[in-house]
């Protein structure tokens, strides 16, 4: 998806003059990312491509594409993986948010699902990221992982989003009894989902939505600029109005043993389980 809103030229007679930045952007980001790329283009007269989709999928069509000003994926993880592809400038990542995993119904909650262990519950229609794209997904995973719950809950899973955005649309258009999301998935529609908060313990990891430069970037200054109005009080605005938490303390509040980033490997034999699941076994 791309947004173009206004194109001003005459911005000097350096390297930025009638260009434009392509934003490669996870869908975590998408509400903020939307509002922000307008007050930027009114701001600086240059138009912001975006291009949403999972971080993983975006990852792999900067790679192939060789394009790219910002890279912003919705966790570390694929940051991590960016870096050991050398498919960004190494040092250009900043953090702009933090995501605490959470488990979003339908409003009204209607299964009346109340902690991890209700998504394996016989009947619950779960839907979760696919890990194998999408940084919720890992997130996803790891969770039901680390409490032991994965087998008993990919029994209940019966889609797996796409992207961020598609993942939370199976909440809000009650496509599901339940995702696997972000809490900030709520404040996007507050009529159409809720969250259920997962137990601190239960929380090994917190998210930050980091932003990073690509090496294929057209204009380094550019995309440093673009990087700066984002982390500017006026974007960090824009995404604290949505919902998002843009301090570490607050993230640590929901999960305060919980570490902060890194990266996790799906487990060995996790293709083995998922058809382990769908033959019913």
């Amino acid at each position: 998806m791309w947004i173009a809103i206004l194109t001003v030229w005459g911005c000097g007679a350096d390297e930025r003059e009638a260009q434009s930045i392509t934003v490669f952007c996870g869908s975590a980001n998408k509400p903020a990312m939307e509002e922000i790329a307008s007050l930027y283009e009114k701001a600086r007269g240059i138009e912001v491509k975006l291009i949403f989709g999972g971080s993983g999928t975006l990852l792999s069509q900067i790679e192939l594409s060789r394009s790219g000003e910002i890279y912003l994926p919705g966790s570390p993880d694929y940051a991590i993986i960016a870096e050991r592809k050398q498919q960004v400038i190494p040092g250009s990542a900043r953090k702009v948010a933090y995501l605490v995993p959470a488990i979003v119904t339908p409003e009204g909650n209607p299964q009346k699902i109340a902690t991890l262990a209700d998504l394996a519950r016989p009947g619950v229609k779960v839907g979760i990221g696919n890990p194998e794209t999408v940084c919720l997904g890992l997130y996803g995973v790891e969770l039901l992982e680390r409490a032991g719950l994965l087998d008993e809950v990919l029994k209940n899973v019966v889609t797996f989003g796409a992207s961020c955005s598609k993942t939370a649309n199976l909440a809000a258009m009650s496509q599901v009894d339940a995702i696997l999301g972000w809490r900030v998935f709520h404040y996007w529609n507050p009529d159409r989902m809720e969250y259920v908060p997962i137990a601190s313990e239960l929380i090994p990891r917190i998210s930050y939505i980091p932003i990073m430069i690509p090496v294929h970037t057209k204009s380094r200054e550019l995309s440093e600029e673009f990087i700066e109005f984002v982390l500017s009080d006026r974007g960090k605005a824009v995404y604290e109005k949505l919902g998002y938490l843009i301090d570490e303390e607050q993230a640590k509040k929901f999960a305060p043993a919980a570490t902060i980033g890194g990266e996790y490997q799906l487990p060995a034999d996790y293709f083995q389980r998922i058809k382990r699941r769908w033959q019913g076994k």
